[in-house]
């Protein structure tokens, strides 16, 4: 439109000057003007353009950068990573299998039962159904979740916790999401009562508005349960942090360290919140294990970007579309499940609590299917921010040196389609390949030139 309303004024305009000819009074023919010689020079070059770029290779930055990591180092990471492929698919059937022990033994059918003896409120059977459920589901998938946080993590060496503080911290997670799960499935099911036809729906918008609440009160109230966080001491780098966040218009007004070294040898940092709780944070982990100062202000561009893209916003609206297929997956599968046996499990409707391990089933099933789809949304919100972080910071060499530290627990050098399957971040060599090519662009800038020098 604005194209159209710019080529109509112009129409306009040159009609007026031709009007303004026609009609304006004769005049003497004038003379011609005079002419003199001009001079023409090609404008010297640039001083910059007198210097050749230094010879470099992206690829062979790369190569040098991921060979850093090899022989045993490389090998424990792969295959870390590599397990977590095949603990995809255990999570996802042992889940399915504790459904249908719920279901087949009508112990799921008993919870309910006792919940209506307990109110004639539905809604207050449902919030009870719910309670009992989750200890249950707890209970029974406690062995797995026991192997994978605490013991696999012990045995390739990123825990820092002994028994005790990780029982003390899975308590707590479980705690809240005890509180959580009781609060959204009890208004889903009141939404499925309320639109028995179209819940699907409804429900999605339930659970978009369930996770924009935890977007926003989860650096407030939730992350300080699990860690202590202090303002990071005054510094140069303080201060260097929060120049780039006011100038990237990011509002925060102060910089919070927090203590991961008490669960994990990861390194972390964030830019959280949302809608007034935005902050920024980072873990004692990648202050200590940094080489330098410019690895963490990589981190942080990084981090940045997540907030200046509103990447909060758009996987909101992402994940809020796969939960709207999911959601009328489930809503056709429980309707094709109950016809075949809902007289074996004493689960006839939609709206009965009796049927959550169904529909948590077929969740469980969507998602397993989704999983690539879920991946690239994140993926590629990732990878947007490591092109604002290099952007905003110009320390591609730093976040490759960052990139080398997640190689802990990051297969580096996976094949196009593990990366594409199972990778929910980009590999360490997309990163690293995407740090090269950004440095490759700019070698003539005076920082970048001043800078570190790129392995050959």
């Amino acid at each position: 439109m604005t194209f159209r309303l710019s080529l109509r004024a112009a129409i306009l305009a040159a009609f007026a000057l031709l009007m303004v000819a026609a009609t304006a009074p004769a005049f003497a023919q004038p003379a011609a003007a005079p002419t003199s010689q001009v001079s023409v020079a090609p404008l010297p070059p640039p001083a910059t353009a007198n210097k050749a770029a230094p010879a470099f290779n992206v690829e062979k930055a790369t190569n040098a950068y991921l060979s850093r990591i090899s022989g045993e180092a490389r090998t424990r990471s792969d295959s870390y990573f590599e397990g977590g492929y095949v603990l995809l698919f255990v999570d996802a059937l042992y889940a399915i299998a504790v459904s249908a022990l719920l279901l087949w033994s009508r112990f799921s059918a008993g919870i309910r039962n006792f919940a209506q003896r307990r109110t004639r409120s539905r809604f207050w059977q449902v919030s009870i159904y719910v309670a009992i459920y989750f200890v249950a589901v707890t209970v029974l998938t406690f062995p797995l979740t026991l192997y994978e946080s605490f013991f696999r993590e012990h045995a390739y060496g990123l825990s820092n916790q002994d028994f005790i503080q990780w029982f003390g911290d899975f308590i707590k997670g479980e705690g809240i999401g005890l509180v959580a799960m009781v609060i959204a499935v009890t208004v889903i099911y009141a939404v499925i009562r309320a639109t028995p036809r179209y819940w699907w729906a409804w429900g999605t918008v339930v659970m978009v508005l369930f996770m924009t609440i935890g977007a926003v009160i989860e650096p407030v109230f939730i992350a300080p349960v699990f860690n202590s966080y202090k303002p990071l001491a005054e510094s140069p780098l303080k201060d260097k942090i929060l120049s780039i966040a006011r100038s990237e218009g990011i509002p925060a007004t102060n910089v919070y360290e927090f203590d991961a070294s008490r669960q994990t040898k990861r390194i972390s940092a964030n830019v959280s919140g949302f809608l007034g709780t935005t902050r920024i944070s980072l873990n004692d982990n990648l202050l200590n294990r940094s080489k330098d100062q410019r690895e963490i202000i990589a981190v942080l561009g990084h981090e940045m970007g997540h907030y200046v893209l509103d990447h909060t916003v758009r996987l909101l609206l992402m994940m809020g579309l796969v939960f709207l297929v999911g959601f009328a997956f489930v809503a056709w599968g429980f309707r094709v499940l109950s016809l075949i046996f809902g007289g074996n499990w004493d689960v006839r409707t939609v709206d009965d609590p009796a049927g959550l391990p169904v529909l948590m089933a077929l969740m469980t099933f969507f998602f397993l299917l989704a999983t690539p789809v879920q991946n690239t949304i994140v993926r590629t919100t990732e990878a947007q921010a490591d092109i604002f972080g290099v952007n905003a910071v110009r320390e591609p060499d730093a976040f490759a040196e960052a990139t080398l530290q997640l190689s802990e627990y990051r297969k580096l050098d996976p094949s196009p389609l593990e990366e594409a399957l199972f990778y929910d971040h980009p590999s360490g060599r997309s990163r690293i390949h995407m740090m090269m090519q950004w440095k490759a662009e700019h070698l003539n800038d005076p920082d970048i030139k001043a800078g570190p020098v790129s392995p050959q």
